[in-house]
């Protein structure tokens, strides 16, 4: 059955006119040679969120032989970026859709590139180096946290309907693509140069694509604009457009949010303590191995099921079918791989579980980050934001949990164990809730 779903090609005057920071108007779509050059440039700029992100997991090993630190320290510090991502999520929403989420990345982008380079010379303070270092990732959390939100945002206003699976999905695999750069290079300059190299790659390179986007895709105008309207306007900002209420009445919205919630912490315990797993569990091997090939697996899956995606509804099957579908490979199938790895002795095994686990994660992608736009996309980016703060809050959890859970017993099966329980509970609230049809229209307006 084909989706009933007007084309955003020619969207209803009066839609128009209610949610005017929707953007659904023909003319706010890129054209082909600007979305090219923007997805080009964010891929870049998640594969550089990821690089900053991922620095800590990769150096924890040698920081904690250097530092003296236990498991469940190791775990406090790993956890902490969560503590102040989940802060932000809804604020970077917000902003994504009132000033534009490119302008909230820019701004955001230069602050956690500054910092992570700045992070090795907080040990030169004093001998509090958990402290320092919890802090800045508290810090850099913060500031990564408004990232997919505004992202979103941009997305839903900027993207036609048709084209944003595959979108999102190829900007999303930077994700994979920049764990998989710092995996590499990252175990590379750790061996040759010590952890703190790791810190000043990553962080350079964020303030260079800060400079090129800033150069030549966004005009200081556009900035000194959006930096006027947070100075000046935020404080009495005008009532917000944001349906609250009816959002939040919808069981497909709080579905949506469960299953991203389930989503983010599944893989925020995974990308937080795989290296460490390899690491104790296979000494002998090398680190560029295990920190490589997972990645390296889900870039070309996440592209795939971004276009699978979209050539399945332009197949003309029904849009949260193929949702659906997409979060039963996301959620259900990897889950099933990331249960093998607590159960496996064999080095190449373990890397073809943990390469599958993580590449059918990035079918979330095409499934519930979609959705969301679907749903609301005239304010996707705060509802984004709403959802990833319940998974930052969970990542929080869960990567603490993990620490506990290995100290505890010292079995790795455990934290696996944990993934698949998380997984499974997101997949079926999704599957017995989750919708694709808009729920941001005034109800006067029939669903679309």
């Amino acid at each position: 059955m084909r989706s009933q779903r007007p084309s955003p090609m020619q969207p209803p005057p009066d839609e128009v006119r209610r949610a005017p920071s929707a953007a659904v108007a023909e003319d706010t779509h890129w054209s082909r040679p600007e979305c090219q050059a923007w997805t080009g440039m964010l891929l870049l700029g998640t594969c550089l969120l990821y690089c900053t992100r991922v620095t800590m997991p990769i150096c924890t090993v040698a920081m904690s032989e250097d530092f003296g630190w236990n498991k469940k320290e190791a775990g406090t510090v790993l956890s902490s970026f969560f503590w102040g991502y989940c802060l932000t999520q809804v604020v970077g929403g917000h902003l994504g859709d009132r000033i534009g989420g490119e302008k909230v990345i820019l701004l955001s982008a230069s602050t956690w590139g500054f910092i992570t380079i700045a992070t090795p010379l907080l040990t030169c303070l004093g001998s509090a180096h958990l402290a320092y270092m919890t802090f800045s990732r508290v810090l850099t959390g913060l500031l990564q946290g408004v990232y997919f939100p505004a992202l979103t945002s941009l997305l839903s206003q900027r993207v036609r309907e048709t084209e944003r699976a595959f979108t999102y999905s190829t900007v999303s695999a930077g994700s994979q693509f920049g764990t998989l750069v710092t995996g590499a290079v990252g175990s590379v300059l750790l061996d040759w140069c010590g952890w703190q190299s790791v810190f000043y790659f990553s962080g350079g390179l964020t303030l260079l694509w800060v400079s090129y986007l800033y150069r030549y895709l966004l005009g200081e105008k556009d900035l000194v604009l959006a930096l006027g309207i947070l100075v000046q306007d935020l404080p009495m900002a005008r009532p917000s457009k944001v349906p609250w209420r009816q959002l939040f009445r919808k069981p497909s919205v709080w579905a949506a949010i469960c299953s991203q919630m389930s989503s983010a912490c599944s893989f925020f315990v995974l990308l937080s303590w795989l290296p460490t797993f390899f690491k104790e569990t296979f000494p002998h091997s090398k680190g560029w191995v295990f920190n490589v090939v997972p990645w390296l697996v889900a870039i070309p899956a996440s592209v795939f099921s971004g276009f699978l995606s979209d050539y399945l509804i332009s197949q003309g099957y029904r849009v949260i079918t193929v949702r659906k579908f997409m979060q039963v490979m996301g959620l259900g199938l990897s889950s099933v791989f990331a249960l093998c790895l607590g159960h496996t002795t064999s080095f190449l095994k373990a890397m073809v579980f943990a390469s599958a686990s993580i590449g059918l994660q990035t079918f979330n992608h095409s499934g519930i980050s979609v959705n969301i736009q679907d749903l609301a996309p005239s304010c996707a980016g705060f509802l984004f934001g709403v959802a990833n703060t319940a998974g930052a809050l969970a990542g929080v959890i869960g990567v603490c949990l993990g620490g506990y859970l290995i100290e505890a017993t010292g079995s790795w099966t455990c934290v696996f164990n944990l993934v698949a329980v998380i997984s499974n509970l997101g997949l079926g609230t999704f599957l017995v809730f989750g919708e694709a049809q808009r729920v941001d229209l005034r109800p006067t307006h029939e669903d679309l």
